[in-house]
Parts: structure tokens; C-alpha cells; sequence
């Protein structure tokens, strides 16, 4: 691979966050996928997120969840 690359400043990000849901809620997912930038200029990611973890009172310490 040449140095040039367009992947040269590509890395993984530090941590993750894994969610699931049931089959019954798959057509709710893929509504939410497909509205997710419509979504966002209301509330962002980083708001939706801590909303979820405090709503299933999910423990987090937030220097950890932002690069």
C-alpha cells in the first residue's frame, strides 16, 4: 500500500457501546436508521445517548464515552 493512502488517518475508535433489542421491535430500527439525520438536528448523539443510559439507569462515567 502506497503512503499516500486515503486510509493513512483511518483508527478505530478507543471504546464502543454494544445495544440490543428484540424482533419485534426490528421495523421501530430501521424507522429510527432512516430518520437518524432528521432526528439528530433535533436532539444529538451525544444528548440521545445520555438519555438512554440514564433511562435504563445504565452506570457510566462520562470521560468515558467521548474521544
Amino acid at each position: 500500500m502506497k503512503n499516500n493512502s486515503k486510509f493513512n488517518k483511518f483508527s478505530w475508535q478507543a471504546g464502543y457501546g454494544a445495544f440490543s433489542l428484540g424482533q419485534s421491535q426490528l421495523k421501530t430500527l430501521i424507522n429510527y436508521i432512516d430518520a437518524q439525520k432528521i432526528h439528530h438536528q433535533k436532539l444529538t448523539f451525544e444528548d440521545e445517548l445520555l438519555a438512554l443510559l440514564k433511562k435504563y439507569k445504565i452506570n457510566y462515567n462520562e470521560k468515558y464515552l467521548w474521544d
